[in-house]
């Protein structure tokens, strides 16, 4: 039985990738309505292929952190550069990159398929 203080590390992952993923969706959803608002409705599919280059960058940046994260990891202490750069804050923030960006693809989904209504 786990103890009191203890976290999950799945539900972690999952509540750290769901905010991101909320964020884009309402970011989406916003960026969507201007979109269609200032511009024409096709405008929307501009802003949806923003969000796949958001998520595309994101999942690039997370497996270039798990494949290279330790050999730079051991860069920083050997050349003393004084950064805090660690494999698991450089993970953490691409898959806020990554689920920000699945959620403006989801946001911006949604606005052109109500416009196209």
């Amino acid at each position: 039985m786990p103890s009191a203080g203890a976290v999950d590390p799945l539900a972690a992952r999952l509540r750290l990738v769901g905010r991101a993923l909320l964020v884009g969706t309402v970011v989406g959803l916003l960026a969507g309505v201007v979109a269609v608002s200032l511009f024409s409705p096709r405008t929307v599919r501009t802003v949806f292929a923003l969000g796949a280059l958001a998520l595309g960058f994101g999942v690039l940046g997370w497996s270039g952190s798990v494949m290279a994260g330790r050999g730079i990891e051991t860069m920083h202490r050997y050349m003393d550069t004084g950064s805090d750069w660690t494999e698991e804050k450089s993970r953490r923030a691409m898959a806020r990159v990554g689920g920000a960006g699945a959620g403006v693809m989801v946001g911006s989904g949604l606005v052109d398929a109500v416009v196209t209504l």
